[in-house]
């Protein structure tokens, strides 16, 4: 128990070191995410945190093996294990560090994951049965590798799925980890436990700097590493008790936030007839925003989500076979409880909806105003004007609130006045022009009458559409505003200028 206690305060410590050089680092050569319309965050933030997760997990691990003889012991005696484990981390995070500062196309990361998780499989990592309620246990035989790689691949992509909010991959990760080291360290598995111990320093650490607000983010690097390193820990965590179709159950409840986001996420997009893999602003944390829960609280309850599905996991290890079928009523409920509350249920409905061509009022009012909108803008001939004018129409089509904010700085803030407590909102983010160019970000609340937290497909594209008219009078009236011209180094810093007489208050 000492080593693992070790390697979890020296990866802890290491994190905090390592974290703020990087994001000074990633501030220096421009590696940062500036955000788009579907993003929550504000600003340059860096992205590379996933490089000081990597060196604080490996860092602890290697120290001991000079150290502690029995944990060498354990190492040598699992060498194939701990290359795949090792060399396919720091794989995965390389491939993701490439895709944080120059961008891989879908296919080549898909390609690459597929590759490291095969190479894992001939290092011992596999999925060889899988036990099914009533069936038993199911052998893969040949199916053992597309299987794994399945498993491997898929945990990876869906922990940085669900890497959208600050601080919210970093400890969904941190209680998936907490449940394979638990496993591990019950079972004996030395070399599982204490590269879990490592883990969870070192997402604590990082922790630190990435819970809201958010000082870097992990990026593709720190989620293809974590996410790698959970799915493969989780076939080797409880070796030594059971089989691993036995243990596969507890992985899978215990990263039941990401499966859950992943899958929904799949059905929601085949329901709307859209690729499945892609991208929107539909993911579980998208919509507890939605919502008009804070980012930090939407943060908080995944996390409360997640330790009871971490104790729900462990229940399923150690239980006996009543107490395996509390566990997973307990995590069904929580699936179906979490799935009511973010409004997936609606999908059906809101599909009728728009085959049956039923609009929403806020839809119907948008089009009857979007036709003079540029010839009320292009009168304004000033930036004041210009913003009295968009108050205006936002009165018109009865939105519940406008803000235009450049950085954290707010430009205007307006609100019907109503208390938002007592009705349904949905809430959506516009840029001022392309994502690259975009200095302003135009943020709008609209009450929904069918009892919906999302926000019609027909509205969303008619805000976009005033959105655009209201960047092309900013550029027209030369505003600070206004999207620029051409693609420059984006500063980290909000624009100097303080136009705090632009500033609209009617709460």
């Amino acid at each position: 128990m000492r080593s693992y206690l070790v390697a979890f305060v020296i990866a802890a410590v290491v994190a905090g070191i390592l974290t703020p050089i990087v994001r000074r680092v990633a501030l220096r050569y421009g590696v940062v995410a500036s955000g788009n319309s579907r993003d929550v965050h504000h600003g340059a933030v860096p992205r590379l945190g996933g490089v000081a997760i990597c060196l604080a997990l490996f860092l602890p691990i290697i120290g001991i093996l000079f150290v502690e003889s029995g944990v060498a012991q354990a190492f040598e005696d699992q060498v194939p294990r701990v290359v795949g484990l090792c060399a396919g981390g720091v794989l995965m995070c390389t491939l993701g560090l490439v895709d944080d500062i120059r961008g891989v196309r879908a296919l080549h990361k898909l390609i690459f994951q597929v590759a490291v998780a095969s190479l894992a499989f001939f290092c011992g990592f596999r999925i060889e049965a899988v036990l099914l309620p009533v069936i038993g246990e199911l052998a893969m035989g040949v199916f053992a590798l597309p299987v794994t790689v399945l498993w491997i691949v898929g945990i990876v992509n869906a922990v940085n799925l669900i890497d959208g909010l600050d601080g919210l991959a970093a400890g969904v990760v941190f209680f998936a980890g907490l449940t394979n080291f638990v496993v591990a360290y019950i079972s004996g598995g030395v070399v599982p436990a204490l590269i879990m111990a490592a883990v969870l320093g070192a997402v604590l650490g990082f922790l630190f700097y990435n819970f809201n607000p958010a000082r870097i983010f992990m990026g593709d690097s720190g989620s293809y590493l974590l996410g790698y390193v959970l799915a493969v820990t989780s076939l080797v965590g409880s070796s030594q008790k059971a089989s691993t179709a036995v243990s596969l159950l507890v992985p899978v409840v215990a990263l039941g936030v990401p499966i859950f986001d992943t899958l929904f996420s799949m059905v929601r997009r085949f329901l709307e007839r859209r690729p499945l893999f892609s991208p929107d602003r539909g993911h579980v944390h998208h919509r507890l925003l939605d919502l008009g829960i804070t980012h930090r609280r939407a943060v908080l309850i995944l996390y409360g989500v997640s330790c009871l599905f971490t104790v729900a996991a462990i229940g399923i290890y150690f239980g006996r076979s009543w107490q395996v079928g509390l566990a997973l009523f307990v995590a069904s409920v929580v699936v179906v409880g979490l799935a009511r509350f973010v409004g997936y249920f609606s999908l059906a409905h809101l599909r009728k909806r728009q085959q049956a061509r039923v609009r929403s009022r806020e839809t119907e009012l948008l089009r009857r105003v979007i036709p003079g909108l540029a010839e009320r803008f292009e009168q304004a001939g000033s930036e004041e004007a210009l913003m009295q004018e968009l108050v205006a129409v936002a009165k018109e089509v009865e939105l519940s609130s406008l803000t235009l904010a450049a950085g954290d700085h707010q430009v205007l803030d307006w609100s019907d006045g109503v208390d938002n407590t007592r009705r349904i909102l949905s809430h959506m983010s516009y840029p001022l022009g392309a994502d690259a160019l975009a200095q302003a970000r135009l943020s709008i609340s609209v009450m929904n009458d069918f009892e919906d937290p999302q926000m019609s497909p027909q509205t969303d594209i008619l805000l976009q559409v005033v959105a655009d008219v209201l960047a092309t009078n900013l550029r027209r009236l030369g505003s600070d505003l206004a999207p620029r011209t051409s693609e420059l180094p984006v500063q980290s810093a909000p624009r100097s200028a303080e136009p705090a007489a632009l500033a609209v208050k009617a709460r």
